[in-house]
């Protein structure tokens, strides 16, 4: 029986074949672009979930008391004494491991020096990650303090091979490492995936800061691995009682959170979890299965048109002793034969467009042939668009009256036939025009963004990280980039202008109303010309000078600090900072540290030439930028020759920060059009067969006097009413969902009125020209064949 409906299957497929390549086509399409985005999904929804145990591994994360008993942030870090305090004090603890947040270092094999990102961790991260060791001990591989573990193409950049164990690296050119352990590659939605890691015992020798266990330095991870089944809110009680018992004089409180939930579940409000990329997640499973949605309409569309000429065949069979089932079983085997077929150019479509899809979003991404699941999930699909395509078709096909469709006396179904193709029609433009709608939205908010003032000039301004000998011969350094022209100014800092974190709270000021302060502030320790470099605008006062000593006890403030203080004449007032006292000598207009899309937290800016971390320099626009940055590269490789130079333009760095947005855009630009194709694909299906059904008609309206116009006309006005309808209904829905996901922007623009009409007009204008190509085909046509005996 199964033979007899795969031929049947094959021979309507090959005598229908104008309609089975549009079906094959928008089939095609649509499970390429389900199955692109699908992988993207994956790939997100599978961040820190590698491990065999990833469910119970959790990261501590710290909230930050505000006003009126509640929390006013959250953030992934802990102290130093957090770990040991839950380790002897909580035992539904299986492991506990303190990491840094990790940073590029140099690494170097001799002369082959890279820069590398590193970590530090205690020897328990190796039990909590199954990482897969090609040489080495897992369980001896961190005791030394001078070892390191390299992933397997760290060894081969720095030696050209994986066989290195006991092999010698050096460190930061200060310090020589024996290599312990190689391991493979991490997957990049690992969010503490490391080139090489080294024993924390080693950190506590370089950094004071790790050694010292206290309650007050936020700066480092601590990741635990709980007991399986434990319960989180019962453990997150205990190490309330432990902080209470450890920590009297800090208001700060360390919790508990999911590691293998944060990345997607990152947004934090009175310090629960309230969201975060999950949504964008779910936008982009509506995206995946709605496209795939349009091509299964298509397919319904195409075989319920059709359902005159298949009306015989269905009355024959019946008459001869056909049941309802079997014809139902036919008709999906049809459906299943065309998927089959379609998912296999489906899957070519994804070989030959996943490079440049991955490029587009700087990921990398492929389907694993040599994966059970992954093939798994493929049949799944696909055996799912197929019943769907063709589940429709098959209950209205078998549920014809003989009798009726051998008298070819078939009666619209009103609800069932015409009326429901027409449901589909408007509903698969209706959602093409809310993608197109989207699209534009997202891509006005993604500029009114991009050109909200930062507060400064980021044209000309250049960073370097200050590594290596660049920390002690910053003022060598400077002098001769000053002397050479190729900088106008420059200033050594402790981060960069663009940076995320390095807050604080505890300021007190002169008539300050609580005796507690839960405000946070941002913190930046810089020197000399820090205003003169980066433009940023000084509204009174004066930047850091060398002609004043006092200069060690001073600091600027941003205008939203002076707010805070509610001083009317901040300069030569004070305020105390962790028990010191220091006077305001400048204020400077907010800008743009962190997210663009968020008012940032007031900033004090200290003084502190012993504090380094990065370089900022703006460039000499006299001269080329080219021979700039020769100059640059030149000079500071004559006095730091150990370190490969790393330069970066700050208006690349600001446009990093667009990125989650951009590539929702991308995103919905790409599939929207997908959407569209696909859609005009199965309407110039639809016309096609409607025009060979009426061709006729056309034939006696023509030889009666009908211009080619009417004829069109005729053709072209049911379809057109479709989009219309489907305009009215999609212009209202996409403003209420847009205006909705831009409300959860601090700063957004507005929904433009022209963006309406504009997707509306755009989508009928396409809709029109898909149409009318076939409508003029027929309507030119020689009614003279049109009228032959058949």
């Amino acid at each position: 029986m199964f033979r007899l409906n795969l031929k049947i299957a094959l021979r309507n497929l090959w005598k229908n074949k104008v309609s089975s390549f549009i079906n094959v086509v928008g089939l095609a399409i649509g499970l390429a672009a389900c199955l692109t985005l699908l992988l993207y999904v994956t790939y997100e929804w599978n961040f820190d979930k590698q491990a065999k145990n990833s469910a119970d591994v959790y990261t501590a994360m710290t909230n930050i008391p505000g006003d009126n008993g509640k929390i006013s942030g959250t953030f992934e870090g802990s102290t130093t004494a957090f770990g040991p305090a839950i380790r002897q004090g909580l035992p539904e603890l299986r492991y506990m491991a303190r990491m840094d947040y990790g940073g590029k270092n140099l690494i170097a094999n001799g002369q082959n020096a890279f820069k590398r990102q590193s970590k530090f961790a205690e020897p328990d991260i190796l039990k909590m990650y199954d990482y897969h060791f090609i040489q080495g001990n897992a369980n001896t591989a961190l005791n030394h303090p001078n070892s390191v573990i390299v992933t397997e193409s760290t060894a081969k950049v720095l030696f050209g091979s994986t066989d290195v164990l006991n092999r010698i690296v050096r460190f930061k050119d200060q310090i020589d490492l024996n290599i312990t352990g190689v391991i493979e590659d991490q997957p990049d939605n690992s969010s503490n995936k490391f080139d090489y890691l080294m024993p924390w015992s080693l950190y506590e020798s370089i950094d004071r800061g790790a050694k010292d266990l206290n309650w007050s330095n936020y700066s480092f991870i601590t990741l635990v691995m709980l007991k399986n089944g434990v319960d989180l809110n019962l453990v997150n009680q205990k190490i309330n009682q432990i902080e209470k018992k450890n920590n009297t004089n800090n208001q700060q409180s360390q919790v508990l959170f999911p590691l293998a939930k944060l990345h997607l579940y990152g947004k934090f409000e009175d310090g629960k979890s309230v969201g975060g990329a999950i949504e964008q997640i779910y936008l982009f499973v509506g995206l995946a299965f709605g496209i795939l949605l349009i091509a299964c309409i298509n397919f319904m569309n195409m075989a319920t048109a059709k359902s005159e000429k298949r009306a015989k065949e269905v009355g024959i069979k019946k008459t001869i002793g056909a049941n309802r089932s079997s014809l139902i079983v036919q008709f999906l085997t049809e459906s299943m034969v065309l998927t089959f077929i379609a998912v296999i150019f489906a899957i070519a479509l994804l070989e030959i467009f996943l490079p440049a899809f991955n490029n587009l979003l700087n990921i990398k991404l492929d389907i694993s042939y040599f994966n059970g699941s992954s093939w798994m999930g493929i049949l799944g699909i696909v055996l799912a668009t197929g019943l769907i395509a063709g589940s429709y078709p098959a209950f209205y096909l078998s549920s014809f009256n003989p009798i009726q469709t051998l008298k070819k006396k078939i009666k619209s179904k009103g609800l069932f036939s015409v009326s429901l193709r027409q449901v589909l029609v408007v509903g698969q433009f209706c959602f093409a025009i809310i993608l197109i709608i989207s699209t534009l939205v997202i891509y006005k908010q993604i500029q009114y963004i991009k050109n909200r003032p930062v507060g400064f000039d980021v044209n000309a301004l250049v960073e370097m990280p200050q590594d290596g000998e660049l920390k002690t011969k910053y003022e060598l350094l400077r002098t001769q980039l000053l002397k050479s022209g190729a900088v106008s100014s420059m200033f050594q800092s402790s981060v960069s202008l663009s940076h995320h974190g390095r807050n604080f709270a505890g300021i007190e000021w002169e008539g300050m109303l609580k005796a507690t302060n839960n405000q946070l502030f941002n913190q930046v320790i810089t020197t000399y010309d820090f205003i003169k470099t980066n433009g940023i605008k000084l509204t009174s006062g004066r930047d850091f000078s060398e002609k004043f000593a006092s200069d060690t006890s001073a600091v600027m403030v941003s205008a939203s600090a002076v707010k805070v203080f509610g001083y009317k004449n901040p300069v030569g007032r004070t305020v105390t900072i962790f028990g010191d006292k220091f006077h305001i000598i400048g204020v400077f207009d907010d800008y743009v540290w962190d997210s663009p899309y968020k008012s940032n937290n007031p900033m004090v800016v200290f003084f502190d030439q012993k504090q380094t971390g990065n370089i900022t320099m703006r460039l000499n626009e006299n001269n080329s930028i080219q021979r700039n940055i020769e100059t640059i590269s030149r000079i500071t490789r004559a006095l730091n020759p150990a370190y490969p130079l790393e330069i970066n333009f700050l208006n690349n760095i600001y446009a990093e920060k667009y990125n989650a947005e951009k590539t929702l855009g991308i995103l919905s630009n790409l599939f929207g059009g997908l959407a569209i194709f696909v859609s005009c694909l199965g309407l110039f299906g639809l016309v096609a067969y409607n025009a060979e059904q009426r061709t006729k008609e056309f034939g006696v309206r023509k030889v009666l006097g009908a211009s080619l116009f009417n004829l069109m006309q005729l053709l072209s006005f049911s379809f057109v009413k479709m989009i219309l309808v489907s305009i009215v209904i999609a212009i209202p829905l996409s403003y209420f969902l847009m205006n909705k996901w831009l409300m959860k922007f601090e700063f957004h623009t507005n929904i433009s009125w022209w963006i309406m009409p504009l997707a509306g007009l755009g989508t009928l204008l396409i809709a029109l020209i898909t149409v009318s190509f076939q409508a003029y085909k027929t309507a030119h046509a020689n009614p003279v064949n049109a009228l032959k005996y058949e």
